[in-house]
């Protein structure tokens, strides 16, 4: 066994503590052949700080396209001339979308909107949304993303029973001002600050895979471990059509595999969520090496602008993986 997973070994699978940054990029430089032992490491910490219980998510998409800001990656940006066109739902097709979404025996449920930030039209849609879905869907928590929140308004979200708030940092705070000009990192940051001092769950990741250096990586897994997230979603760059990134390269599965386990051995108790991208990164074979390899999450079902897999196809690999599937613990 390499130095640093025997580091690792001692300090996160027996001890709980992540790994810092000079570690964890020591990780991201070990050699294709040393993989298998790093992933079956990073299942080993998930195990003992998580549990197996996989977790199943879906997602919907309240309002898409259109949005201001200039994220180089994303396709609902009204900057850039992408085939994204905006539409919104309305609070019946929600329901019956986070209806279908239970069915899968998926525990969570996220209602997205591509904006800056919610006006009070769209937050008076949320509440009402979130209000409405608990009322007439059982067997599912709601998580809610729309954005830069001031704290009224994440207040309100609290008050309506919003699970746990999805609001990515996206990438290292050095690597950000590549990634996105029209608000800031730290703006970001803040608002899940708010959202974790008020009590609310905090779901925070991003994407892999966007030309960032394997140092970056590693800052990024630090900066959101300080945040100390429930949650971490892990994208991979899907370059779409139009944006800045259309024509970046997919990254190498191998390299996304380190990630996942680097991730996990820098938060080895956070919910790690396989996210967009997976399947064009990965394969099946590495989607499946990576839930043998620290994830403990699987959004479900398509995502907001692109395709994902049928959830059969996931629940399918997590029973032939036995892999238990988490269900919710309050009563709704």
């Amino acid at each position: 066994m390499t130095d640093i997973l025997t580091t690792a070994r001692t300090r996160v699978l027996d001890e709980g503590r992540g790994l810092d940054y000079d570690q964890l990029r020591r990780v991201l430089e070990l050699p294709d052949a040393d993989i298998p032992e790093l992933l079956a490491l990073a299942h080993e910490v998930r195990v003992r700080w998580c549990g197996e219980e996989v977790e199943l998510e879906g997602i919907v998409s309240l309002k898409t396209g259109g949005c201001p800001e200039d994220c180089h990656f994303c396709s609902q940006s009204g900057v850039f001339d992408s085939p994204v066109r905006s539409a919104r739902l309305d609070i019946a097709q929600l329901i019956e979308q986070a209806r279908q979404t239970a069915k899968t025996g998926a525990t969570e449920f996220c209602i997205v909107a591509a904006v800056k930030g919610p006006d009070e039209n769209l937050m008076s849609q949320v509440e009402n949304a979130v209000s409405e879905i608990y009322a007439n869907v059982e067997g599912i928590d709601v998580a809610v993303s729309v954005g830069i929140l001031s704290p009224e308004q994440v207040g309100r979200l609290k008050a309506v029973g919003v699970h746990r708030y999805n609001h990515n940092l996206e990438t290292a705070q050095s690597y950000f001002p590549r990634v996105v000009t029209t608000h800031t990192w730290e703006e970001r940051r803040r608002t899940l600050e708010l959202v974790r001092d008020a009590g609310i769950e905090v779901c925070s990741g991003g994407i892999l895979g966007m030309g960032e250096t394997p140092a970056q990586r590693a800052e990024f897994a630090v900066q959101l471990a300080e945040l100390e997230p429930d949650e971490v979603p892990l994208n991979f760059l899907d370059p779409r059509p139009g944006t800045p990134f259309a024509d970046m390269e997919v990254m190498d599965g191998r390299d996304a595999l380190r990630a996942v386990a680097m991730f996990r051995l820098a938060m080895p108790s956070t919910t790690l969520r396989f996210a967009g991208g997976r399947e064009l990164t990965l394969g099946d074979m590495g989607i499946e090496q990576g839930l043998l390899g620290g994830v403990n999450g699987v959004i479900v079902g398509n995502y907001l602008t692109t395709l994902g897999r049928p959830a059969e196809l996931d629940l399918d690999m997590v029973d032939r993986l036995r892999l238990p599937i988490k269900v919710l613990s309050r009563s709704v």
